[in-house]
């Protein structure tokens, strides 16, 4: 958080120093501002550039005009670069009356006083009095959140962005392209050309190009288990995990909830979910998330983000989860609701441009920096059609490329509706992209219509993809039985020709949702044939705990 806006004196002369600073404290001290001071106009500068990155205001700079290697107009014309709204008074010597009236022209000074001002009710401190009631009256408070310094096109930045805006981590987005601050910024650091994105935080300190989590512990994210063992272990934080938890937690099982990226999984990105039970209105995917993690954590569910499963090992009655920092957990039960992610899209040119303009989801986190451009949505589903929506809010125009001859064979009804009722969103069916051209982000789209053959270049900045439902289950390879897309069977699926899986150990039939080892369950998208839809995600979360107790109950 900002501090109290701050008046600056410096001084070479420690008495004279001290005489600023205990008139200055006599009077705005106790009225909300804070009062720092420094000998050389060196010791300054480098106080300054920590209260940049802190992003301290300074109010008024009150400097003496005789100081040795740097005068104080030369200092005042350094420090308005980095604080161009600050006051700018010189104490002077009469000999310096004309350096001052000087000043006054080439660098904006407000004031000058001449040396000594006592008493000070009358010659400082008015004088002080009506430039801060100037100064205050144009004056706008910073940004006090984290700042994100960085590139548009650069992958690492995308990740850093989206890794924020996921985990609900309020932050302030700076193009070191398009902005001189965030140029100032950068220059400011402790040392050379730092690597960007610079994730710079409230108190100050900073951290270059850094993975999401040292990010997550900076910020206060827990990405380490408080204990060895737990009655249940739920893999996956979307809203079939966070169900799951909410309903396991407050039924009083020991919970732990691991998710790689941010809680709400894939749901947690949608602009607008607007078919949920209970919101008439409609609520973005980012408020339904931030609501689940906060009822999983009133019930005292651990969530570990960003953390990922790497094996399961099984020890009965335990099932072992070993995490990809190398740690392990253990617990009674397992669950898994990993969901499912976006397929990539396989033609010439996407993935070496991949978070170079082209994105897989992330409508949220880059709408802004597609303000009055063109921009293409790939799919055909309700995750595509509510980021065509959100995008049009901005966006100069959003075309939609759906491979589907009619867009409502994969889109719900009230989302085609709005959509064909928004002006600037162009829907071509039978159609998608061939080709992506660029040389660092991208610039191009080669469009194709799988009807007529026909092919066309537009110029393009950015292309978002929202296609398919792929599975990342590899890691279960070998311990549950999956589909050959990866999708986990579970239940009546697991039962053929009357004959249970192979080494089942129970002397029963799988419960709806258990998977092919006693214990280990499933819900959600990851599951084969479930429905893909959020309400029935969290429906499946819930249900899942019914069958976990009677497992349980019988362990």
């Amino acid at each position: 958080m900002a501090g109290k806006p701050v008046l600056f004196a410096v001084d070479d002369d420690r008495e004279v120093l001290r005489a600023v600073e205990r008139d200055l404290r006599r009077k705005y001290g106790r009225n909300g501002y804070r009062i720092l001071s420094a000998d050389s106009a060196a010791a300054a500068m480098d106080a300054l550039k920590k209260l940049t990155l802190r992003g301290d205001p300074v109010a008024l700079f009150l400097v003496d005009q005789r100081m040795p290697r740097k005068s104080g107009v030369e200092f005042l014309e350094e420090a308005r670069e980095l604080y161009p709204g600050a006051k700018k008074v010189l104490l002077t010597a009469y000999a310096d009356t004309d350096a001052a009236i000087k000043a006054i022209n080439d660098i904006g000074l407000d004031y000058y006083l001449q040396k000594p001002w006592d008493p000070p009710e009358e010659n400082l401190y008015p004088v002080l009095d009506d430039l801060l009631g100037d100064w205050r009256s144009s004056y706008r408070p910073p940004f006090e959140g984290i700042r994100v310094v960085g590139n548009r096109w650069s992958p690492r930045s995308h990740g850093v962005k989206d890794f924020l805006a996921r985990n609900r981590v309020p932050y302030q987005w700076q193009d070191v392209d398009a902005s001189e601050e965030a140029r100032q910024l950068v220059a400011r650091l402790d040392h050379g050309v730092p690597s960007l994105p610079v994730v710079v935080f409230p108190d100050g300190t900073y951290l270059e190009a850094p993975e999401n989590v040292e990010v997550a512990e900076k910020v206060g994210l827990h990405t380490r288990a408080e204990r060895p063992f737990y009655d249940l272990i739920i893999v996956g934080g979307g809203p079939s995990g966070l169900a799951a938890a909410v309903y396991g937690a407050s039924e009083g099982l020991k919970t732990v909830l691991i998710e790689k990226e941010a809680p709400g999984g894939q749901a947690g990105t949608s602009s607008r979910i607007e078919n949920y039970l209970g919101f008439p209105s409609g609520l973005s995917g980012a408020d339904l998330s931030r609501r689940a993690v906060t009822q999983a954590k009133r019930f005292e569910v651990e969530i570990l983000t960003p953390q990922e499963a790497a094996e399961v090992r099984i020890e009965d009655p335990y099932r072992v989860v070993r995490l990809t920092d190398g740690t392990e957990i253990s617990c009674h039960v397992l669950l898994i609701t990993t969901g499912v992610s976006y397929r990539k899209l396989d033609v010439p040119g996407v993935q070496r441009l991949s978070g170079r303009g082209i994105y897989y989801g992330a409508a949220m986190t880059e709408a802004l920096s597609c303000k009055d451009e063109d921009v293409y949505v790939v799919g055909g589903a309700n995750s595509a059609g509510q980021a065509a929506m959100y995008f049009s809010q901005h966006a100069r125009k959003v075309v939609i490329l759906c491979r589907s001859n009619n867009l409502r064979r994969g889109m719900s009804e009230y989302l085609v509706k709005q959509i064909e009722e928004t002006p600037n969103v162009e829907v071509r069916t039978s159609s998608g992209v061939t080709e992506a051209f660029g040389e660092d982000h991208l610039e191009k789209l080669r469009v194709g219509d799988s009807q007529t053959g026909e092919e066309e270049t537009v110029p393009a900045q950015s292309l978002f993809i929202f296609i398919g439902a792929a599975p990342k289950t590899e890691w279960l390879k070998g311990v549950v039985e999956r589909d050959e897309r990866g999708f986990i069977l579970s239940g009546p699926d697991l039962v053929k020709n009357g004959k249970r899986p192979k080494n089942w150990t129970e002397d029963r039939d799988p419960y709806l949702l258990e998977t092919s080892v006693p214990g280990v369950f499933v819900a959600g998208d990851v599951r084969l044939g479930s429905v893909k839809r959020v309400a029935s995600g969290v429906g499946e979360g819930s249900i899942a705990v019914q069958f976990i107790h009677q497992y349980l109950a019988k362990v």
